[in-house]
């Protein structure tokens, strides 16, 4: 019994014919994309500055706590010297 090639290659030949798909870009608009960078760029630093200037106030705060809390433990109550 022969291999009937007409039969495979009818098969192969008789394809569905594919999908087109249309792609529809919006308008280029220059701005949006200077836009896209700028809050990127201020995403990263922006972050960072709030940060530095959190972690400032925090510990301007503290120290500003820290001293206080000594000057008032080394002072002394004002003491009069009794006239002789």
């Amino acid at each position: 019994m022969p291999f009937n090639f007409s039969l495979l290659t009818s098969a192969v030949q008789q394809q569905p014919p594919g999908i087109i798909v249309k792609i529809i870009e919006p308008p280029h608009n220059e701005l949006s994309d200077l836009a896209d960078v700028l809050i990127g760029a201020f995403g990263l630093s922006g972050a960072l500055t709030v940060m530095s200037a959190v972690l400032g106030l925090l510990m301007g705060g503290a120290l500003f706590y820290v001293r206080s809390r000594r000057r008032a433990q080394k002072r002394q109550p004002l003491t009069r010297n009794p006239e002789p």
